[in-house]
């Protein structure tokens, strides 16, 4: 008699590489949990065993992968055949019923018509266990721990196909595993339902609120290049001066001077839309334009785009908001919707020696996937203010909300 241990992330996994090297015919003298799994480390489970030396067989090894594979092609073939027999059960009760009205028999009894709705109900029931395993295939080798049910899984291959970050995926998974009542998991629209309610309660929304006099707004847009700044402001400056309730009196700044087509389209903006527009190169240069404005409810400031990496381009934007001014400055880190989730990170990361306030997304017009934003909101909980879905000023701006978000996570499917 010898003992051997067996350790692995989970139970489950322990148990595998049991069977895998000894078999079935095993006796498992011990089991349990070394290290409770957390967000930033693995768990450990042990498994002791007690072998015949004599009797120690090698098996075949079968990946975990094939053995999910294996499982889930067992279950819709099983799926698909009670389909099938209940359609032919179906449709052999229907050519009945118009067998026996064509020799003047009377049709079916009430109780049998009841049956067949019931019949069609049950394989409707079925199709949708089908489609909820067939979901699970996409995944099959996903070497994520989480254990998911099957009726989980279409959910998780909408949300994770979106971009969403896995860590965030996998907890509120967790979480929706264990609090979403039971009678609600019947079927996919009520799970839907339930997934869009928990994340739109996660998704931080800046409302927009406008100021009355005497109240002033300066609002300074900051970020990389080519996210389209400039476009953005261009249609904030119209929103305000002439789209809200009231019209309101609208300044622009630029300090992106390194780049002389921006400068010339923002003039030409201003000029269309009859606004005051100052250009500024230094810091002494930027306190006499903002008090050239002051006049103006809003006043909204262009940047230079730079990497995030150009420490001493965004070292130099922070020295601007060393000037004193009469309202305070509230940066707005502007982003890009196609951007990926890891860069959308270090962008915020090294922006973030500024004292950004909101979010802005831009081209959510260029995707579908909107995972990416909704993990950031979650890793900063920065609110995020306007969402620009086109190129057109000043139309193709709207305030964020999170249904529109939640449509690019959870809709492919659900229409």
């Amino acid at each position: 008699m010898k003992l051997k241990t067996f350790s692995a992330p989970t139970y489950t996994e322990a148990l595998n590489k049991v069977k895998e090297e000894l078999g079935d015919d095993v006796v498992i003298v011990s089991s349990k949990e070394i290290k409770k799994k957390t967000l930033t480390s693995q768990g450990l489970y042990e498994i002791v065993v007690a072998i015949e030396e004599d009797n120690i067989k090698p098996r075949k090894k079968v990946t975990s992968d094939e053995e999910h594979v294996k499982e889930v092609m067992l279950k819709l073939s099983n799926a698909a055949k009670e389909i099938s027999t209940l359609s032919q059960e179906s449709n052999v009760n229907y050519t009945e019923n118009i067998s026996q009205k064509s020799v003047g028999i009377n049709p079916l009894e009430p109780q049998k018509s009841e049956e067949i709705i019931t019949l069609k109900n049950e394989i409707k029931q079925i199709a949708d266990t089908l489609k909820f395993l067939q979901a699970t295939v996409w995944d099959m080798v996903n070497k994520n721990e989480l254990e998911l049910p099957p009726e989980f899984s279409e959910i998780y291959a909408l949300s994770r196909a979106s971009g969403m970050s896995e860590k965030h995926l996998d907890e509120i998974m967790r979480l929706t595993i264990k609090y979403m009542p039971l009678k609600m998991r019947k079927n996919r629209e009520t799970i839907k339902r339930y997934f869009h309610t928990l994340l739109k309660k996660m998704i931080p929304i800046r409302i927009e609120r406008e100021i009355r006099p005497p109240h002033k707004k300066i609002m300074m847009f900051v970020g990389p290049t080519g996210v389209g700044k400039t476009t953005t402001i261009a249609k904030l400056a119209a929103r305000y001066a002439y789209k809200l309730t009231q019209r309101h009196k609208v300044g622009i700044i630029t300090l992106d001077t390194y780049r002389i087509g921006a400068v010339e389209q923002l003039m030409t903006y201003a000029k269309m839309m009859k606004l005051p527009i100052e250009t500024v190169v230094d810091p002494s240069d930027f306190s006499e334009a903002l008090n050239s404005l002051r006049h103006n409810d809003y006043i909204l400031i262009d940047t230079v785009g730079s990497s995030q990496h150009d420490k001493e381009k965004i070292e130099k934007l922070k020295s601007f908001l060393k000037v004193d001014t009469f309202a305070e400055i509230n940066i707005n880190l502007v982003l890009s919707a196609v951007t990926k989730y890891e860069d959308l990170k270090d962008i915020y990361s090294n922006f973030s020696i500024l004292p950004i306030d909101t979010l802005v997304f831009t081209k959510l017009d260029e995707t579908k996937t909107y995972g990416n934003i909704f993990s950031l909101l979650l890793d900063t909980k920065k609110p995020v203010s306007y969402f620009s879905i086109g190129q057109e000023v000043p139309d193709d701006l709207m305030e964020a909300g999170a249904d529109y978000l939640l449509k690019g996570i959870l809709n492919k499917e659900f229409n």
